[in-house]
């Protein structure tokens, strides 16, 4: 008889096993995706600074209530600017120090929407009177957008802003319960300032919608609320998520500031009460964009490099976690059948396992690198718009709209899907995705609610479709994000899927943007007849922004020429996997619009299938070498599954020792509570057996 394994020697045995098989170098593809080794050093040098600091620790972060949440929060921030103080950090380092920890801090807000706001539309009066505080950190800051009557539906915000001649100063007030400004992060505690988007009321009473304004909301010398303004928390979210973020409320009971704080370097107002048209009405949405924008970097990792850094860094990384956490674990984890050593089978190793999380590991690198373009494309538009040249704004919004619901939608869905690969332990704390998810759900509906943003994608879309349609020329003029409605033209011609099609990267991505195009063309034809369903915005917005993205992966795939040539196959790989999958989620539509034809011999998307198992099965191997790539520390990834030795279930036992109930052998509630109740119990279980003794 063969000796008992040892499981907790076999997951490290296992782990090990996994990473010899690993075929790429693990630091060549790690330096892609950062973006070069001096990205990479940076990174580490900083780390090992943070791990020196007892507060940073993460272990015991799942035993605090929400208001320790909150002040263990607040002093990793203070904490965070004093060393960089101490170190002299730059931006860069800073930033990517605040990445590090992964953690939801209240001064995230101030870096993602309240100093871009300054950057980008503050005019210079105000930057000379106040941008070194917000730089600083002097002051902090928030983005008050969102009210308890109104979301998404920025124009109908009933917030005022009344400017007053003759002392010129604008008047702030909130003239309904339903106009208080809601969900504002660091607005319950944190803030000391804000920007303020409020309808804009001329002496004449004329509206002119909404615009923004820097409010001082709290005093820098006790910091209790200024006279007019009732601001606090809004109280715990959903399952406890975001708890350290503390999210609120204010009202604004006619307070006045100076003409000087609007955010006038569009839009103005003079001192006589004139209003200076801005070159574009959306331009005062310019801090929500850069919300948008940031999610979608966001929703894949924080990648260390400049720009990049302000934009994303706050967030908490969501694809690469899920995907390092529970592939490191179904690696480890034997269950069910058993294999040819006689040992069960690796989780990982079953169909339905790597099916659902290789997938996610595709996504993961795909939108690092589409993080990238668009926080470029987003910077090559400010620069636009210092110039007053507001000719990208559109197409941009509308891209961001499109891109936040896609990787929102995907990042929801992929957390839960790596939790649930994980089985019962899954659903543990010290797993690490449970908090993950919950943290990230909202990205759903915050800064516009998906289905909603689905709408203003669709508007551009058709928009444009009717240029092309009636005039060729107009092709000439697409932007990028459009360049799909070309194959509208008379001399262009959907393809036949065959076998092939799924083999060739030129033929899938272009098999997407014809789904995109065809789907336009049908809705921008018969919506006036009144024709559609109930879900074509969701469906149409889907397809447009899975062309865009499917073009951009054409792409990364063509630049992957600078990685050794095996290196280079399997982030390919990963990058054909990720077409595929897209592909085969759009199936139904690829029939609806007749890119697929149904046919007498068998099923027309089988060969789609095969190539997704054959591609999953190429990847397998190179599993754990990808995800290690990502960098990621034990520190740092705080996942009791995830630990890179793979002893989970000592990792595991280990984190239940830190649990503050166990202090205790018998429980306080036992004396009060328990055993009375036992008492009773077997008190009536007595009597009644002494009952059926006398039957």
């Amino acid at each position: 008889m063969a000796p008992p394994v040892d499981v907790n020697q076999q997951t490290a045995a296992d782990m090990k096993a996994a990473r010899s098989r690993t075929s790429i170098s693990v630091h060549i593809v790690r330096n892609y995706l950062y973006g070069g080794q001096k990205q990479w050093d940076l990174r580490e040098r900083l780390e090992k600074i943070l791990v020196q600091e007892q507060l940073f620790g993460k272990q015991h972060r799942d035993f605090l209530g929400r208001t320790d949440q909150y002040i263990r929060a607040t002093a990793i921030t203070n904490r965070l600017n004093e060393l960089r103080r101490i170190h002299s950090w730059s931006a860069e380092e800073y930033n990517t120090a605040m990445s590090l920890l992964s953690e939801i801090l209240p001064i995230s807000l101030h870096d993602v929407a309240f100093q871009p706001v300054f950057l980008g539309q503050g005019s210079p009066a105000l930057m000379e009177n106040y941008w070194d505080l917000v730089n600083e950190k002097g002051i902090q800051g928030c983005y008050l957008q969102t009210e308890l009557g109104h979301g998404t539906n920025v124009a109908q915000l009933e917030t005022t802003s009344t400017y007053i001649p003759e002392t010129q100063e604008f008047e702030i007030n909130s003239p309904s319960l339903t106009s208080t400004k809601w969900w504002i992060g660091a607005l319950g505690k944190s803030a000391t300032h804000g920007a303020v988007q409020a309808k804009l009321i001329l002496p004449n009473g004329k509206d002119m919608g909404p615009h923004l304004f820097f409010v001082q909301l709290r005093s820098l010398e006790d910091h209790k609320p200024l006279p007019g303004i009732t601001v606090g928390d809004i109280g715990p979210k959903a399952a406890g998520g975001m708890a350290a973020q503390d999210q609120g409320f204010a009202r604004f009971d006619h307070v006045r500031i100076p003409r000087t704080n609007m955010f006038s370097k569009f839009a103005e107002v003079t001192k006589e009460g004139n209003y200076i048209q801005p070159p574009h009405a959306k331009l005062s949405y310019g801090g929500m964009m850069y919300i948008r924008a940031s999610m979608i970097p966001s929703a894949a990792w924080t990648i260390a490099r400049g720009r990049v850094l302000i934009m994303q860094d706050h967030f908490k990384p969501n694809h690469v976690t899920a995907a390092t956490v529970a592939i490191r674990y179904t690696t480890v984890r034997r269950q069910g059948e058993l294999a040819t050593n006689g040992l069960e089978r690796q989780v990982l190793n079953y169909p339905s396992t790597y099916y659902r999380l290789l997938p996610i590991l595709s996504r993961a690198f795909v939108l690092i690198e589409l993080g990238r373009y668009t926080i470029k494309a987003l910077d090559e538009m400010q620069q636009r718009l210092a110039n007053r040249d507001t000719s990208l704004l559109p197409e941009m919004h509308a891209l961001l709209c499109g891109l936040k619901v896609l990787v929102s939608t995907h990042g929801v869905s992929d957390i839960e899907t790596a939790r649930r690969s994980m089985g019962g332990h899954g659903y543990s704390a010290f797993a690490g995705l449970g908090r993950l998810y919950i943290d990230y759900l909202p990205s759903v509906t915050f800064e516009g609610d998906n289905f909603v943003l689905d709408g203003q994608v669709v508007r551009t879309a058709t928009k444009l479709c009717n240029a092309v349609l009636f005039s060729t020329s107009a092709v000439t003029k697409l932007p990028p994000p459009s360049v799909y409605l070309r194959l509208l033209t008379a001399n262009s011609t959907p393809p036949l899927v065959t076998a092939s099609t799924w083999h060739d990267v030129s033929s899938v991505v272009l098999l997407l943007e014809w789904r995109a195009a065809l789907m336009v063309k049908n809705f921008t034809q018969t919506q006036a007849k009144g024709e559609v369903d109930a879900n074509i915005n969701q469906r149409l917005a889907k397809a447009v922004t899975e062309a865009f993205v499917a073009a951009q992966v054409g792409e990364m795939i063509n630049n992957l020429t600078t990685l050794p040539s095996e290196d280079a196959n399997v982030v390919g790989r990963l990058y054909r996997l990720y077409l595929l999958t897209t592909a085969e989620s759009a199936l139904v539509d690829l029939f609806s619009v007749g890119l697929i034809h149904p046919t007498g011999a068998g099923d027309p998307t089988q060969d789609l299938r095969l190539a997704v198992k054959a591609l999953c099965l190429e990847i397998l191997p190179n599993a754990i070498g990808l995800t290690d790539a990502f960098g990621f520390s034990d520190w740092s990834l705080d996942s009791a599954l995830g630990v890179s030795d793979g002893r989970v279930y000592e990792a595991l036992w280990q984190r239940v020792q830190m649990e503050p109930m166990n202090k205790d052998e018998v429980t306080p509630a036992y004396d009060p509570y328990i055993r009375p109740m036992l008492q009773r119990g077997q008190a009536a279980a007595e009597q009644k057996m002494k009952l059926k003794s006398k039957l």
